[in-house]
């Protein structure tokens, strides 16, 4: 992939660079309802929308490349991995979760025959680097091509009884301690140069608007990679999904003197 007309990354080809009309190259993503293709659904507390996963790897992977997602949960992102012929790697500490999300995996499309792999693991602890790098040596890479983190937004949704699952983190710096070990193990894995998207959220405590997301960036930012981009997601139909009645949280903000959230943040960092 030397040929300048090409991005080093990725084998979008530029002397064609307007036939590419559906990547985002903004920061406001408005993606509108969730993508249905396949056995992609929206049943798992905490899932994103498969168009992240789909326009991230588009962007910055070519075909045959190899994609981590350390948060895989119900494996929407390795599902898109199929989809577009990249090999993907999953963890996901819940074992029940990950056997779930295997068996929904292999009822993608898989044209171009990639491999697929989900670890039960702790993707903060210090064994998850070999158990990746001994998955990366039979597929005969060093490392991954491309790294994706969804954690939990700290505590707004419960995943697990697990103390290990950074849902159950008793505070705000526990959380960025373990999300802090999962950036040294995501920035260990990722080749030179690559990239790495984080898909996060803010959250309400006490009345007080937590910068979450902000508090991850800065994170990611301390650990030596480079920010690229800050991108800002539309959230659609969420209400029912979180329990909430949309007329009752708008009556709330109104005489209470908040936002009701409507969006997360999609970041992009570089391995320089």
């Amino acid at each position: 992939m030397d040929d300048p007309e090409y991005a080093a990354f990725s084998d979008i080809d530029l002397r064609h660079w307007k036939s590419y009309d559906d990547l985002i190259t903004g920061t406001l993503w408005l993606l509108g309802s969730r993508d249905k293709t396949g056995p992609h659904v929206g049943d798992y507390w905490g899932n994103f929308v498969p168009q992240i996963p789909n326009q991230v790897l588009r962007r910055f992977t070519r075909p045959g490349e190899v994609v981590l997602d350390l948060f895989s949960g119900m494996g929407t992102t390795l599902i898109e991995c199929r989809h577009l012929g990249r090999h993907g790697i999953g963890v996901e500490l819940n074992p029940d979760v990950a056997q779930r999300s295997l068996e929904r995996i292999e009822e993608a499309a898989n044209p171009r025959g990639v491999e697929t792999a989900v670890l039960v693991a702790d993707a903060a602890s210090e064994c998850v680097r070999e158990q990746i790098r001994e998955q990366l040596r039979r597929w005969g890479q060093e490392s991954a091509d491309c790294v994706i983190l969804h954690p939990p937004y700290h505590d707004i949704i419960k995943f697990s009884a697990d103390p290990r699952d950074l849902s159950n983190a008793r505070s705000l710096e526990d959380f960025l301690r373990g999300f802090r070990r999962v950036v040294a193990n995501a920035r260990d894995m990722l080749a030179g140069g690559r990239f790495l998207a984080l898909v996060i959220g803010d959250k309400y405590a006490s009345s007080e608007w937590i910068p979450l997301g902000f508090e991850c960036m800065q994170v990611c930012r301390e650990a030596g990679l480079q920010l690229k981009a800050i991108n800002v997601k539309d959230i659609q139909g969420n209400e029912k999904g979180k329990g909430k009645n949309e007329n009752l949280w708008r009556y709330r903000a109104l005489k209470q003197g908040f936002y009701i959230f409507k969006h997360e943040y999609i970041m992009v960092f570089r391995k320089v």
